[in-house]
């Protein structure tokens, strides 16, 4: 039972995934959109009739097809880009609505038959006919799939939109949206929101935000308040001396920096703690209710500062009181959940402590990297089999080529953002600190620069970034932030520098 429960998140999180590789590379895109509502409609800052009417075509047509030719590139390259955005116009001509949903459904699934097409013809194409083969295959399948789209799916689409509309409306009118904070804050932390954030939050934004200019579902699922309040509770009232120590710099990450998964770790160590971030969601949910407000376009990431910058004209006071709010609940809640352990913590050593928190911290990186490893189209064993023991015997292979030249040093991850950044940056502070010739970024495991020296990854992840990285050095870690294998790394780097100043 435990076992298909793991692989069914594992699944689900898999999913949340591909979301997310399909919705964040056009987040710049979404924002854009939220400036010119929030500035240039009849109720925004700056009222331009004129400019206005870039807001219809934006979110009818270029949105839409950005998340369709997106989706269809992660199935089939570039070919599967083209099938899903020719598919998906088919929708977006026959439907009165932003159709959001329905691109994100039909992009992927274009270019999957496209990829079905092309593995079946192209090994039997004769020499000198593949470009027509190639291309009249595509039009003739991207024709089809049009008028399937206009005809078929598209009805279908609407359907579903309708019926999420109506679960929405009957949320609002009845005044239960807070509810929804005890399915998005344990969703949070298993690492399943981005299924409810990017699969039903944000394209039901979307639709709210093009009729009225802003909308709640922006909000429920990406209040930085909650997390806020947590960490807050943690650095005052923890009678772990490493929690106390480590929350000021997670607060500056999540609240500023917008990544949330920072204070995952610390709902995972104490998990009765989960109730503070439930009550504190909910009453931030209420407070924008009662108040009326919304953001423009989906704040990526949850910052406080993207949650200012798209909020629009007299929404201020309750967007900052729903933050608030937020915040003051969950403290409230989380302070009275840490000091009602706080003496029996206060009795345990501090190495212990902290085998907790790092503890906390692997079990979090692992259920977020389960999902990622059925989305590469395997499940890394867990339980010390072969695999893990490829991926830890890059420690050796790390002590083979201390004498390697390292110039560029990348971490890598599954999109190139969060953990893999916030490492990247770590490690660059101390290079530059260190006065290190060496060159720190960071990237998307497949978008690693030819010419790398040294990939940084997850260990679950090496497998992945041998195939696609060359002969460049992987080194295999458990914590983007602190592990022994970047101290090794770091060691080596200055090494290299003290052997070429000698020499």
């Amino acid at each position: 039972m435990t076992q298909n429960s793991g692989s069914l998140r594992a699944k689900t999180q898999a999913f949340g995934g591909f979301l997310t590789a399909m919705v964040i590379p056009n987040m710049g895109a979404f924002i854009a959109w939220g400036f010119i509502t929030a500035l240039f409609i009849p109720t925004g800052w700056l009222p331009n009739g004129d400019l206005a009417k870039l807001v219809d075509p934006m979110i009818k047509y270029l949105l839409p097809l950005l998340l369709a030719y997106t989706g269809g590139q992660l199935v089939h390259g570039q070919r599967g880009g083209v099938a899903g955005t020719i598919g998906a116009i088919g929708l977006i001509v026959g439907s009165a609505i932003p159709m959001f949903l329905g691109a994100m459904l039909m992009g992927p699934g274009s270019a999957w038959v496209v990829k079905k097409w092309d593995a079946l013809v192209q090994p039997r194409i004769r020499p000198g006919f593949e470009m027509v083969v190639n291309n009249f295959g595509l039009g003739i399948l991207g024709f089809g799939l049009t008028l399937l789209a206009y005809k078929v799916i598209g009805p279908a689409v609407l359907a579903i939109n309708e019926g999420l509309t109506w679960a929405v409306d009957g949320l609002l009118s009845t005044g239960f949206t807070p509810v929804l904070a005890l399915l998005n804050e344990p969703a949070k932390v298993l690492f399943l929101n981005n299924v409810i954030d990017q699969g039903i939050y944000y394209p039901i934004g979307m639709q709210q935000s093009a009729e009225a200019g802003k909308s709640l579902f922006f909000m429920v699922a990406s209040n930085p308040g909650p997390g806020l309040g947590l960490l807050l509770a943690y650095w005052f009232f923890s009678g772990s001396k490493v929690m106390r120590q480590t929350a000021p710099g997670a607060i500056i990450i999540h609240f500023l920096g917008g990544i949330h998964e920072i204070y995952f770790p610390y709902v995972l160590s104490k998990p009765i703690t989960l109730l503070g971030m439930i009550a504190g969601a909910a009453s931030g949910i209420a407070t924008a209710q009662l108040f009326g407000v919304g953001l423009t376009a989906g704040p990526s990431p949850g910052s406080i500062i993207a949650y200012m910058l798209l909020t629009p004209s007299g929404s201020f006071v309750g967007v900052i009181a729903d933050v608030l709010v937020a915040t003051i609940v969950s403290f409230l809640v989380t302070a009275a959940i840490l000091k009602a352990s706080a003496r029996r913590d206060a009795l345990k050593e501090d190495a212990e402590l902290q085998a907790e928190l790092d503890e906390a911290k692997a079990r979090s990186a692992a259920m977020k990297q389960e999902g990622k490893d059925v989305l590469a189209g395997r499940m890394a064993t867990t339980t010390g089999g072969a695999s893990v023991a490829a991926a830890m015997s890059t420690e050796g292979a790390a002590d083979q080529a201390v004498d390697r030249q390292i110039r560029t040093v990348v971490y890598a991850c599954d999109a190139g953002m969060g953990s893999s950044a916030m490492g990247a940056s770590v490690l660059r502070k101390r290079v530059e600190k260190a006065g290190l010739s060496v060159a720190v970024s960071h990237a998307a495991i497949e978008k690693v620069p030819p010419g790398t020296d040294v990939i940084v990854t997850h260990k679950n992840l090496v497998d992945r970034a041998r195939r696609v990285t060359g002969d460049a050095e992987v080194v295999a870690i458990e914590n983007f932030l602190a592990d022994s294998r970047i101290d090794d790394l770091f060691a080596r780097l200055e090494h290299q520098d003290q052997h070429q100043t000698r020499s």
